[in-house]
């Protein structure tokens, strides 16, 4: 056991060293790669949002016309429809498993950054939650990291009803996900003005795997809020008190909390049934 936290500690040391490296020439990125969103101009996303068929298939069958034209019809949408199948399939194989390029320092995990917002007050399904939550790449080293990081908004600077997501790569940030189902969430509720700053302590945190408690994490959110701003660390088993309270632990270490900081935990069962992810919590000295 002994060893394999002194690992995950040089993990993180290197993980920190080679970010402020790759900090100190960062002001060459931005020429390289000019965002201009939270999401918009990353890498590829994949099909999660890409339309899910097109509009011509949507439309509704002609009336007027006769049987043997209206079965006409049917034929060549089911053929466009399997070609759509078909392409689609061959799309998804083509696409590449991330992998650390040559030189680079890989991550325990792979990990992927995700980006929402919502207009409050609306009530959300899970259906709706899933389609309004924006994937922005996925990267498996430190330096892949930083590419991403480095042109993405801070959270401070993000207005209205907005979230970031940091999540290993096959796990979306939604309570009904395997991975999350059985599991909950610490949160912390900032005052504006320490969003940016706590969110980066937490997830160079994570990458450098200080949590140690092996394979229960499954990411962290940062949720920027009119009056406040709330981060929160998901894990896989809210049972699991030892482990918990571990999380809960590290959380105060890494953020540099006061002693008399309010620190609440919620299970994804409980946000299920009230449809809310802060409301009801326990509430942690």
């Amino acid at each position: 056991m002994w060893l394999w936290g002194s690992a995950q500690r040089q993990l993180g040391r290197r993980i920190l060293i080679v970010f402020l490296r790759l900090l100190s020439t960062s002001s060459l990125l931005p020429l390289l790669f000019p965002f201009h969103t939270p999401f918009e101009s990353c890498p590829a996303t994949g099909p999660e949002i890409l339309p899910k068929s097109s509009g011509g298939l949507q439309l509704k069958d002609d009336d007027s016309g006769d049987h043997d034209q209206n079965e006409e019809n049917s034929t060549q949408k089911d053929g466009e429809k399997e070609k759509m199948e078909r392409d689609k399939s061959q799309s998804s194989s083509k696409r590449k498993a991330v992998v650390p390029g040559p030189a680079e320092h890989p991550l325990q995990y792979n990990y992927t950054f995700w980006y929402s917002r919502r207009t409050p007050g609306r009530p959300t399904s899970s259906q709706s939650y899933e389609q309004n939550i924006k994937q922005i790449g996925t990267f498996a080293s430190v330096e892949q990291f930083w590419r991403f990081y480095s042109h993405m908004v801070r959270p401070g600077d993000l207005t209205g009803h907005s979230d970031f997501h940091l999540f290993k790569e096959g796990i979306k940030p939604m309570w009904e996900d395997d991975a999350n189902k059985n599991g909950g969430k610490w949160i912390i509720r900032l005052r504006k003005g320490l969003a940016s700053r706590c969110w980066e302590n937490l997830i160079l945190a994570m990458l450098g795997e200080q949590f140690m408690v092996g394979e229960e994490i499954c990411g962290a959110v940062v949720s920027v809020r009119f009056q406040e701003d709330i981060i929160s660390i998901w894990n896989k088993t809210a049972s699991d008190q030892a482990t918990t309270a571990r999380i809960r632990d590290t959380l105060r270490r890494v953020l540099n909390l006061p002693p008399n900081t309010i620190m609440e935990y919620k299970t994804h069962t409980d946000s299920i049934k009230d449809n809310s992810s802060f409301r009801n919590t326990k509430i942690t000295l």
